[in-house]
């Protein structure tokens, strides 16, 4: 129980992956060499799609299709959801979703025809242009196309490769290697909630303090095995940083995930849920979103699994259900949180063209010398 009297027994799924929910699927898709360093990460639905929405804080946004969401509007679900590299180019990459979704007659039926649908994609994008060397090697329809393909074609539950992957090819946070992290939780009744997210953040997830990431204490038993840098070892970390740390700070960031269940939650309590995995980020990165940042969680509810009835005599409205989606929001702050340090820990150091982008692995061997990335 939690402190409100909240049933969340924090659980990790069988994959401990955002694809726990069972139904949605991953695929990643990357350019590398040649002045590339970018990807896409595609979440697939199954078809007919699932109940979905969007929170956007950060101050530079790069988006597509996110008013599309807003439950006063039309479309009630949607088939995928797409995370990309590229800035505000890298949305091209949705272009090539949504050609595939098209191909395979999936989307918003406009027609009695099953070809006759428009498939709705919404997409948010993370600043890593020219990581590569190149500024005009960024995400297209083509790559977009490659890792919807790529998702579709993973079974049901598969685990999701993590790290210097998909959206998070060229992803930094706060000068350290970033890249895409996972984490799951299975709640009292069955519910699950999971999370991928793609850590790019101006923001830092490593407190300066002692060494430690930010969001490592809400990790579940025996996750994420890590001891406090020892003194001398936080000292050689903060010196080889500065040496072998980028040129200078990455000029736009923005982390971008997405948070899903598979209980039957409206469009308006999906929107709630990813609104409070905001609070996630927030416990895993600082600052977090700021003006360089353009920091967007999704929801995804697949509503495999009920909600409890409503009781109509119980005072405040305070029953059953609203106890579950009190406890499906609290998890989904947890799971993302959980999420961003998985990303940190599975990144590999990446020769970028401002110089080598260490990870947090190679600036602490003794205090990560435990912890095995699942790739």
């Amino acid at each position: 129980m939690s402190e409100l009297g909240v049933p969340y027994v924090p659980v990790a799924g069988a994959r401990n992956a955002l694809t726990d929910v069972g139904g949605l699927r991953v695929g990643h898709a990357a350019y590398t060499g040649e002045g590339a360093l970018t990807g896409v990460t595609v979440v697939l639905a199954e078809p007919g799609g699932a109940v979905a929405a969007v929170d956007v804080r950060g101050g530079g946004p790069g988006t597509r299709e996110t008013d599309a969401l807003d439950p006063r509007n039309l479309v009630p679900r949607v088939e995928a959801i797409a995370l990309t590299g590229g800035s505000a180019y890298g949305l091209d990459a949705a272009s090539g979703v949504v050609a595939w979704l098209e191909d395979h007659q999936r989307g918003f039926p406009v027609g009695d025809a099953p070809h006759e649908v428009v498939p709705v994609v919404p997409a948010a994008a993370l600043f890593d242009l020219g990581r590569g060397g190149d500024f005009r090697r960024r995400p297209d329809a083509a790559l977009g196309r490659l890792a919807a393909g790529r998702a579709a074609d993973s079974p049901n539950g598969a685990a999701v490769p993590t790290g210097c992957v998909g959206a998070g090819t060229g992803a930094v946070v706060g000068g350290l290697k970033g890249g895409v992290g996972t984490a799951s939780c299975v709640l009292e009744g069955g519910v699950v909630v999971g999370a991928l997210a793609v850590v790019n953040a101006a923001g830092s997830a490593v407190d300066p303090a002692g060494g430690l990431p930010y969001g490592v204490g809400l990790g579940l038993p025996g996750e994420f095995p890590l001891s406090v840098p020892e003194h001398a070892e936080h000292a050689a970390a903060l010196a080889r940083f500065a040496v072998d740390g980028p040129v200078e700070p990455p000029p736009l960031n923005t982390t971008i995930a997405v948070v899903a269940t598979d209980a039957a939650l409206t469009r308006a309590q999906a929107h709630k849920m990813a609104g409070t995995a905001h609070d996630g980020l927030a416990r895993a990165l600082r600052p977090v979103h700021t003006l360089y940042d353009g920091d967007t969680v999704f929801a995804m509810a697949t509503g495999a699994k009920p909600l409890p009835a409503v009781s109509a005599d119980t005072p405040y409205g305070v029953d059953a259900e609203t106890a579950a989606l009190a406890a499906i929001q609290a998890a989904a702050a947890d799971v993302l949180t959980r999420a961003v340090v998985d990303g940190l820990l599975a990144s590999e150091s990446t020769e970028t063209a401002a110089g080598t982008v260490p990870s947090y692995r190679s600036l602490y061997p003794k205090a990560t010398a435990r912890h095995r990335p699942r790739n």
